[in-house]
């Protein structure tokens, strides 16, 4: 019995994971007593870009050839951490950065008309208010917008079930989306795009998921990767490239079908004709009906939930077996 005791107080210890009772060769430089020279040719090799590690060369990860690896952070850094945060599903808003609340609009056009009364004959001024004037009648989108913010806040879920308001991450409409969301105590997410010129977020969005991404590209997929309705507000080119990108994907079954709805009759009824491109014969009569027009939030909401009630689901649970996000949806 003693031999055996003995025996297994002579076996080894677990090394430490770090210390060392004697540092290795390479823990200390090769002292100048040595070669007088050695410190400095140290400091100089150390101190060379190239000898940076190549997660955090900058400039390196900033080459050309070096695109492959940012598509696949750009895709990876937001898929990881939504996936972490539970986040299973989304509505994703698209809408114009140039429409403000209510109140800030009418502020606007006061300003402009008391300078037009100070500089009657400005002709640039004079178009500049009757644009500020259909602004102001756009701007009770702002509300309709924040009031559905609110309707799908309300609907969260539980972690690893969360359903989210999405947007661009600007101001304008995508501001009073995740501002309803805000107001309602839900998690909210902004994905917003590195741009030569300076931006902001904009305040609603829950901090931690709001996800600034290199390439409009891998933007435009975690847009749909988790969408369950796409609502679409009066918006400009941005709104426009993002909704036709969307009904393209749907009309050529690269991806299933979901809602979309766009809000306001009257101003995309002037933006495009979808009966004119129908009669034309670019475009068949079913993808005149891969979306319709809506005007308040309930409406929307209530829409959304009549789509998803004709599968014999609800909004926030998956489409099928195999449907749990936007590349299993893939007709890839």
């Amino acid at each position: 019995m003693s031999e055996t005791i003995e025996e297994e107080s002579a076996k080894p210890q677990p090394a430490d994971d770090v210390a060392r009772e004697v540092d290795l060769p390479w823990c200390q430089p090769k002292p100048g007593h040595e070669d007088v020279r050695a410190p400095d040719l140290i400091r100089e090799i150390m101190a060379h870009p190239n000898y940076l590690q190549a997660d955090e060369d900058v400039d390196f990860l900033n080459r050309d050839d070096m695109r492959g690896p940012r598509l696949q952070l750009d895709y990876q850094k937001a898929e990881t951490l939504l996936r972490e945060q539970g986040i299973a599903h989304s509505i994703v808003v698209f809408g114009g950065t140039r429409i403000p609340e209510p109140q800030a609009a009418r502020e606007k056009l006061a300003e402009l008309e008391a300078r037009s009364a100070a500089d009657p004959g400005n002709d640039d001024l004079t178009r500049r208010i009757e644009i500020a004037k259909r602004v102001v009648a756009k701007s009770a989108y702002y509300d309709v917008a924040r009031a559905f913010g609110r309707i799908v806040g309300a609907r969260e879920g539980t972690h690893g079930n969360r359903l989210v308001i999405v947007t661009g991450g600007g101001p304008g409409m995508m501001e009073a989306a995740n501002r309803g969301a805000h107001d309602a105590g839900a998690r909210t997410v902004g994905l917003n795009i590195t741009l030569p010129h300076e931006q902001f977020p904009n305040p609603y969005i829950t901090p931690g998921l709001c996800f600034r991404f290199r390439y409009f590209a891998l933007r435009k997929l975690h847009f749909l990767i988790r969408a369950r309705a796409l609502v679409v507000f009066p918006g400009g080119y941005g709104t426009l490239d993002e909704l036709f990108e969307t009904l393209t994907l749907i009309q050529t079954r690269k991806i299933r079908p979901l809602p979309v709805i766009l809000v306001g009759r009257d101003y995309w009824s002037r933006v495009f004709d979808p009966e004119f491109l129908v009669e034309e014969g670019v475009i068949d009569p079913e993808d005149r009906d891969l979306f319709w027009y809506a005007e308040t939030a309930e409406e929307i909401w209530e829409d959304i939930g009549r789509w998803y009630a004709q599968f014999g689901r609800n909004i926030d649970e998956p489409m099928g077996g195999e449907d749990e996000d936007f590349i299993s949806r893939c007709r890839a």
